[in-house]
């Protein structure tokens, strides 16, 4: 766990930020290469920041970090961009109302519409737990109508679809990349000296954002797909917290010990 007085130091007045996508990702790749990166990060967080972008919740971000050992990040992007929050172990997870009232706008309390109009559409499971600013289900590959898709454009949603087993409904013009973009502003940092990484299609609007990227190795080939040609991405051969190391230096972004 970082010492408070690290956890409390300005984003930016350090050297290295790291946004990232969690499963897969920063929680991928073997526990060597997780001890690795997670132990360079607590040596170091005078000068590395960290932002966790993902598709979970507060309650798992905040489990993650107190029951499986993960650094507490300082900020965190979650619900695949729905909420944005300030994070850490003294108080948890806290959302940046400035930051969401955008997002809570477009959502207008939608929830009970999305759910009643999608209810029973084949191939889609209800994802149980309330989330604030989008509505989630669980997919059948086998069974799934992909008319849903045109049906949450029609309402003025925006649809995701992400590792062929989620299906997401957010706020129009509302997904990973925006949000992290109106983070970094936020907190002033330094677009350069942020490095966001991923592995499936709900991480393409943060790779595709502009900030310095990396699609880990065991991204899922759709995404490889669609990200390949970004010159301010790295296309990492390592797998997932290996693979954020090959890319820190890959792009020079930090100092790190011989061997990483």
């Amino acid at each position: 766990m970082s010492s408070p007085a690290i956890q409390s130091t300005a984003l930016s007045t350090r050297s290295f930020v790291l946004a990232t996508d969690l499963d897969g990702t920063f929680l991928g790749g073997s526990d060597d290469d997780r001890a690795r990166l997670y132990g360079w990060i607590e040596a170091n967080r005078a000068t590395v920041g960290l932002i966790f972008v993902t598709g979970r919740d507060p309650q798992f971000i905040g489990e993650l970090c107190l029951e499986r050992g993960v650094p507490w990040p300082d900020y965190a992007v979650g619900d695949v961009g729905t909420t944005i929050a300030t994070v850490s172990p003294e108080t948890g997870i806290v959302p940046i109302a400035a930051l969401e009232a955008d997002i809570s706008a477009r959502w207008g309390n939608a929830g009970d519409r999305v759910r009643a109009r999608l209810d029973g559409h084949p191939g889609l499971t209800l994802q149980t737990t309330d989330f604030r600013y989008r509505v989630s289900y669980d997919i059948d590959s086998a069974s799934f109508d992909a008319s849903a898709w045109d049906i949450v454009l029609g309402m003025g949603f925006q649809p995701l679809i992400s590792d062929n087993r989620f299906f997401d409904v957010l706020p129009d013009g509302v997904s990973k990349g925006p949000s992290l973009l109106r983070l970094v502003d936020h907190l002033g940092l330094e677009p350069g000296r942020v490095l966001c990484a991923g592995d499936t299609l709900n991480d393409l609007s943060m790779l595709e954002c502009g900030l310095p990227a990396v699609a880990v190795g065991n991204s899922e080939a759709a995404l490889i797909d669609r990200v390949a040609h970004l010159e301010h991405l790295h296309m990492a051969q390592a797998h997932g917290a290996a693979g954020i190391l090959e890319a820190i230096r890959a792009f020079d972004m930090h100092d790190l010990p011989e061997g990483y």
